[in-house]
C-alpha cells in the first residue's frame, strides 16, 4: 500500500502531496514506517536496560551486593545517561538517523553483552556506564524520526509509537528473561540482549533507506550543543525530567522493593511486574492523543500538568501497604501518569525549538530525567535497604508538582511576552 505523504506549510499546516515523498522543505516524509522502526530499537533498549532490575533479587545474591549497590550502579547509568542524552540529540540533529542510531546502538549491544562477563560492583558500574551511553540516543532519535516522517499534527502519535517499544520492552522482560535466567543462569540472559541488538543493526542496515526511512543530515552546519542559560532547555526539564520520576522508581526499583516489602520470590515476579507496564503501554497512546487532539499547538499546558500533579499524588500512599495486588495496582497508576509528564515535556520543547533541534530537544528530557532517576535510585535504594519504604513514595509523588510549579514561574514571563523564550 502506497503512503499519501504529508507535506509541512512554512505555518505548521499540512497538505496532501498525493504519492510524492518530498516535501517543499527538502525532507524526506516516509509516514509511519520509522516511528515503527524506532518501536522496535526501544523494545531492545529496554530489554537490555530492565534486564539487570528484573533479575537484581537473583544478581544480588550471587555476588554479594546489597540495594545500595545496586541503587549506586543504576546511578552509574543513569549519570552517562544524562549526559550523553542532549549530546546524542545534537549529533542526530547534525549527522543524520542512519550512522547516528547505528553507532548508538552497537555502543550499546556491545555494553549489555558484557554484563555477562563482570563480577563485582565496578564491572557492574562500567558495564552500565557504557550501557547509558549508548541508549542516550533512542529517544533522541525517536522524536527526530517523527519529525522528519510525520508532519506537526501527527508527531506526538509517531513519537509515541517510538517510545512506546519501551513500555513493551518493560512488559516482555520479566516474562522472557526471568524463566531463562532460573534456567541457564543470569548471565546467558544477557548473551541473549546482546544477539537482539546484534539482529537490529542488520535490519537497520536493510530498511534506513528513503522514502520510507529519511538519511538526511537537516539543515544545521555543526553539533549544537544545549546551554543552561536557555529558558527552554528548563521548560523541558521540569515537566519530562522532574514530572516523570514515578517512571523510573516504577522501571528500577518495583521488583526489588516487590520482593523486600510484599515477599515476592523471584520467581514469582515473572508473573506480575508485567502488569504494570501494559498501563505504560497504553499511556503513551492515550496522552499523545491527548496531545495532539486536546492541547494542540499550545506550548504551556499549565492545566493539564495541574492534571497530572494531582493524580500523582495518591502514590505516597504507597509505603502504608504490602500486598503485592495493591503495590502493583499503584505502580500501573504511577506508570500512567509518568507517561504524561513525557508526552507533555516532549509537546513542549517540540514547539519552543526548531525543528531542526527536535532530537536535541528530546535529549534534554531523556538526559534530566535520567539524572533525577538515578539519584532518586541512588537514595531510595538505600531506604530499602532500611526498610524505609514511606519516604520513597511521600517525596516521589511530590516531585512532579515541584516541576509543574517551576513551569509556570519559567513559562510565565515569556507567556506574557515579557521576554524570549531562551532567555532567562
Amino acid at each position: 500500500m502506497i503512503d499519501k505523504t504529508l507535506t509541512e506549510t512554512p505555518g505548521g499546516s499540512a497538505v496532501y502531496q498525493g504519492d510524492r515523498t518530498r516535501g517543499a522543505d527538502g525532507i524526506m516524509y516516509g509516514g509511519w514506517t520509522g516511528p515503527i522502526v524506532m518501536l522496535i530499537a526501544t523494545l531492545i533498549a529496554y530489554i537490555d536496560r530492565q534486564a539487570l532490575s528484573v533479575l537484581a533479587p537473583m544478581i544480588l545474591k550471587d555476588t554479594g551486593l546489597n540495594a545500595g549497590d545496586f541503587g549506586a550502579i543504576v546511578l552509574s547509568f543513569s549519570i552517562a545517561y544524562m549526559l550523553s542524552n542532549p549530546i546524542w540529540g545534537s549529533i542526530l540533529d547534525y549527522v543524520g538517523l542512519r550512522m547516528g542510531l547505528a553507532i548508538a546502538v552497537g555502543i550499546w549491544t556491545l555494553a549489555s553483552a558484557s554484563h555477562a562477563l563482570v563480577v563485582g560492583f565496578i564491572g557492574f558500574a562500567v558495564a552500565r556506564t557504557v550501557l547509558g551511553i549508548g541508549e542516550g540516543a533512542v529517544f533522541p532519535g525517536c522524536m527526530k524520526m517523527s519529525t522528519d516522517c510525520l508532519p506537526l499534527a501527527k508527531r506526538s502519535r509517531g513519537t509515541a509509537i517510538g517510545y512506546s517499544g519501551a513500555a513493551a520492552g518493560a512488559l516482555i522482560t520479566p516474562i522472557i528473561v526471568i524463566p531463562f535466567a532460573i534456567r541457564f543462569g543470569w548471565r546467558a540472559a544477557f548473551w541473549v540482549t546482546g544477539a537482539l541488538g546484534t539482529a537490529w543493526l542488520i535490519g537497520w542496515y536493510f530498511i534506513c533507506r528513503p522514502p520510507k526511512v529519511p538519511v538526511n543530515r537537516g539543515k544545521l552546519t555543526k553539533v549544537s550543543l544545549p546551554k543552561l542559560n536557555d529558558r527552554r532547555v528548563w521548560l523541558v526539564v521540569s515537566t519530562y525530567g522532574l514530572g516523570a520520576i514515578g517512571l523510573g522508581v516504577g522501571l528500577y526499583m518495583m521488583p526489588l522493593y516487590l520482593n523486600r516489602a510484599a515477599g515476592v520470590s523471584q520467581k514469582d515476579l515473572a508473573y506480575i511486574t508485567w502488569i504494570p507496564y501494559v498501563a505504560y503501554w497504553l499511556g503513551y497512546y492515550f496522552w499523545a492523543w491527548v496531545s495532539d487532539k486536546i492541547v494542540g499547538d499550545n506550548p504551556r499546558p499549565v492545566g493539564l500538568l495541574l492534571l497530572l500533579s494531582a493524580l500523582a499524588l495518591p502514590c505516597a500512599l504507597m509505603g502504608r501497604f504490602h500486598t503485592w495486588p495493591i503495590l502493583v495496582a499503584f505502580f500501573s497508576w504511577m506508570l500512567f501518569v509518568a507517561d504524561g509528564f513525557i508526552t507533555m515535556g516532549l509537546h513542549v520543547g517540540a514547539r519552543v525549538f526548531p525543528k531542526e533541534q527536535s532530537a536535541m530537544a528530546a535529549g534534554i528530557g531523556g538526559g534530566s530525567w535520567g539524572i533525577v532517576v538515578g539519584v532518586a535510585s541512588w537514595i531510595y535504594g538505600r531506604w530499602i535497604d532500611r526498610q524505609m519504604f514511606e519516604p520513597i513514595f511521600v517525596t516521589m509523588s511530590l516531585v512532579p508538582l515541584l516541576g509543574t510549579l517551576l513551569f509556570i514561574a519559567l513559562s510565565g514571563p515569556w507567556a506574557k511576552g515579557k521576554v524570549a523564550p531562551e532567555v532567562v
